[in-house]
C-alpha cells in the first residue's frame, strides 16, 4: 500500500493485469534488487504482481521511503510517461514478480487501451502534484533570490513540473546544513541538487535539461509533423495530430505553456468556471499530447527551416537536424522589452515577464509595478495583489477598457491595494549604486505622465512587463512571407507574389493556415490577424491538423505516382 493520500494509487484487477501482461515481460526479483535508479530516463513501467516494491527518495534528512507498491499496483509518476529522469529509486522490498513494460510499449498501451490509460495518467499526475505540494526536498535549489541562474533554474523546473524547493543561503538554516554536509562552498552557488546522485554548480539551462531528461530527441529524429512551439496553439496541434495517428515532435525554446503559461488565472476559458492557471492548463495539455505519443523536447530552439527533397528539415541551436513531412509553426509572440537603457541589467533581478507563484513568492510584502493593459497584465495584477503590499498598473492608454476584458477591469478597480496609472510609462529603473555587480538588483522605478510630462519615483523593486507582442519568426527563411511586423502570412492573406517568390508549385491555393510553403502551417499568435486569446489559439491548433493530414496524404500520393 502506498502513502495514505487519496488519488495517488490504483490497484489493477486480475482482469486488468491480464490486459497489461502482453505489453511487457514478467521478471522475478529478490528483496533488495534495484529496479529503477534515480536519474534514469525512459524507465520501464513497473507493475507489482507479487511481493512488494519500495519507492525511496533522497532528502536532506537522508533516504526516505515515500511509498510501496503491492500486488496490482504500479510505481512511478509522470516521468514514466514523459521519459524524464526519475526522481526516485525503486527497489524490491520483498521477493516477488514484477511486470516490466518498456517505455515504447507503454506509449503503445496508452493509445490502445483507454481504461488502463486513464488509470495510469490520473495516478501519475496526482503523484507528481503530491510530490510538489509535499516539498520532500529530493530536488533542491540553493542560491540568492535575485541571482539570474537561480531564477532560470527554478523557472525551467516549474515549467516542466519538476517538484523542487528553493533555499536562500542567508536565511535558511537547512541550506547551511546541506552545504556543510555536501562540502558545498559559497563560491559554488547557486547549486541544483538532484537527490543523492547529482549536484550541479552554476548550471546552464542545457545542463539542467540533460540532468532532468527534458530533451531526449536524438539527431536525425523523424516524424510526420514537427510542431515548433508548445504554447496553447502548439500543444493543441500536438494533441490532435498525435491522437489522429500522426507521429509528432514538439519543440519549444523554453518549456510547455508559452506566454499563456505565465498567466496566474484564466477565468474566461470554456469549461473552467472557477478559472485555471496557465501553468496548469499547459501541464495538462503536455501530458495529454505525450499520452497520445507526441515527443516534447524543451528547451530546444529551432534556428532554421529548409526543404530537403520532398520533406522538411528543422535545425536546432545545438546543430541537431530533425526531419518531417509537415511543420506547424506555433512559436507565438513575446512581450516587448521597454526602451530603457539599463533594462537588461535588471532582467531576472527585479524585472520579469510573467507573474507565477514563483514571482509572487519573491515579491511578497513589496510594492510592484505591472506595465501593460491586456488581459495578462490584469490577471497578473490580481494575482500579485494577494501577496504584494501594493500593485501599480501602468499603461499608456487613457482607458484600460479598450484592451482589457470588463471582468478584469472591475476586479482591478475593486481590489484596494491595486492602483491604476493611465497615460503613464516607466522611464527609468534604479538599482543600488556602488554594489557588487553580482548583488545588484532593482530598488525603484520612475513613472512619467504622457500627458503632463511629470515624473515620480516609486519604490517598486519588482516590475512585470506585459507590453505588446513581437512574433518569434527570426529563424524562418527569408522567402517565407511575413508582414512588416514579422507575423506569418497564411491562406487568403498571401498574395500571388508571395507564392511566386516562395516557388509555390501546387495546383491549389494554400489552405487557411498554410504558409507560402506547402505543408508548412502557422497557428496562434505568430500568425497575421490572429486573435490573442488562449481559446482562439487552441482552436487554430486543433483545426489545422485536418489540413496537415490531407496535405501529407496528397504528397504521398504524388510521390507514389511519380515513382
Amino acid at each position: 500500500m502506498a502513502t495514505p493520500t487519496a488519488n495517488i494509487n490504483y490497484t489493477f484487477s486480475d482482469a486488468e493485469i491480464d490486459q497489461l501482461i502482453p505489453y511487457g515481460e514478467v521478471r522475478s526479483h529478490e528483496a533488495g534488487d534495484l529496479l529503477i535508479e534515480e536519474g534514469e530516463t525512459n524507465v520501464d513501467c513497473l507493475v507489482t504482481l507479487s511481493g512488494h516494491t519500495d519507492i525511496t527518495i533522497s532528502t536532506p534528512e537522508g533516504e526516505r521511503r515515500v511509498g510501496w507498491m503491492e500486488t496490482g499496483q504500479f510505481a512511478g509518476d509522470i516521468a514514466v510517461l514523459t521519459g524524464q529522469a526519475s526522481l526516485a529509486r525503486v527497489t524490491m522490498g520483498a521477493a516477488g514478480d514484477v511486470l516490466h513494460i518498456p517505455h515504447d510499449s507503454f506509449q503503445k498501451l496508452l493509445v490502445e487501451n483507454s481504461g488502463l490509460s486513464d488509470a495510469f495518467v490520473q495516478t501519475f499526475t496526482a503523484r507528481r502534484a503530491f510530490a510538489r505540494d509535499a516539498e520532500h526536498g529530493s530536488v533542491i535549489v540553493i542560491g540568492e533570490a535575485h541571482d539570474r541562474t537561480v531564477f532560470a533554474a527554478r523557472d525551467l523546473l516549474a515549467k516542466h513540473s519538476v517538484p523542487h524547493i528553493w533555499l536562500s543561503p542567508d536565511s535558511d538554516a537547512l541550506a547551511t546544513r546541506i552545504m556543510e554536509a555536501q562540502s558545498i562552498d559559497a563560491s559554488d552557488l547557486p547549486v541544483v541538487i538532484r537527490g543523492r546522485s547529482r549536484t550541479l554548480s552554476k548550471p546552464t539551462v542545457a545542463e539542467l535539461s540533460t540532468a532532468f531528461g527534458l530533451d531526449l530527441l536524438p539527431d536525425g529524429a523523424c516524424a510526420d509533423v514537427i510542431v515548433v512551439g508548445a504554447g496553447p496553439a502548439g500543444l493543441a496541434a500536438s494533441v490532435y495530430a498525435a491522437s489522429e495517428g500522426l507521429s509528432v515532435l514538439t519543440l519549444d525554446s523554453d518549456g510547455p505553456g508559452g506566454q499563456a503559461g505565465t498567466s496566474s488565472k484564466i477565468e474566461n476559458y470554456l469549461g473552467f468556471p472557477m478559472g485555471v492557471s496557465g501553468r496548469e492548463l499547459a501541464d495538462r495539455a503536455a501530458v495529454q499530447a505525450q499520452k497520445f505519443g507526441a515527443r516534447i523536447a524543451a528547451p530546444a530552439k529551432a534556428t532554421a527551416l529548409e526543404q530537403v527533397d520532398n520533406d522538411y528539415c528543422v535545425t536546432l541551436e545545438d546543430g541537431r537536424r530533425l526531419k518531417s513531412r509537415a511543420v506547424v509553426i506555433a512559436t507565438g509572440a513575446q512581450y516587448r522589452r521597454l526602451p530603457i537603457n539599463n533594462l537588461e541589467r535588471f532582467e531576472g533581478r527585479g524585472v520579469y515577464y510573467g507573474a507565477t507563484p514563483m514571482e509572487a513568492q519573491l515579491c511578497a510584502g513589496s510594492e510592484v509595478a505591472i506595465v501593460g493593459a491586456g488581459n495578462s497584465a490584469g490577471q497578473g495584477a490580481v494575482f500579485l495583489s494577494q501577496t504584494a503590499e501594493k500593485v501599480h498598473v501602468v499603461y499608456r492608454r487613457a482607458d484600460i477598457r479598450e484592451t482589457m476584458s470588463e471582468y478584469l477591469v472591475r476586479r482591478l478597480e475593486e481590489t484596494p491595494n491595486i492602483e491604476l496609472h493611465p497615460s503613464k510609462g516607466i522611464t527609468e529603473l534604479h538599482g543600488v549604486d556602488g554594489v557588487d555587480p553580482m548583488d545588484d538588483r532593482l530598488i525603484a522605478t520612475t513613472f512619467r505622465s504622457h500627458e503632463t510630462g511629470e515624473e515620480k519615483r516609486c519604490d517598486t523593486p519588482f516590475v512585470f512587463l506585459f507590453v505588446g507582442a513581437a512574433p518569434f519568426t527570426q529563424w524562418l527563411p527569408n522567402h517565407m512571407s511575413c508582414d512588416e511586423k514579422g507575423f506569418v502570412k497564411t491562406g487568403t492573406d498571401l498574395d500571388n507574389i508571395d507564392l511566386v517568390r516562395a516557388g509555390w508549385s501546387l495546383d491549389r491555393m494554400p489552405t487557411r493556415y498554410e504558409t507560402s510553403w506547402p505543408r508548412i502551417y502557422a497557428v496562434g499568435d505568430v500568425r497575421i490577424g490572429s486573435i490573442k486569446r488562449v481559446a482562439s489559439s487552441v482552436g487554430e491548433g486543433s483545426v489545422v491538423v485536418s489540413d496537415v493530414h490531407r496535405a501529407i496524404a496528397e504528397a504521398n500520393a504524388l510521390e507514389t505516382t511519380d515513382a
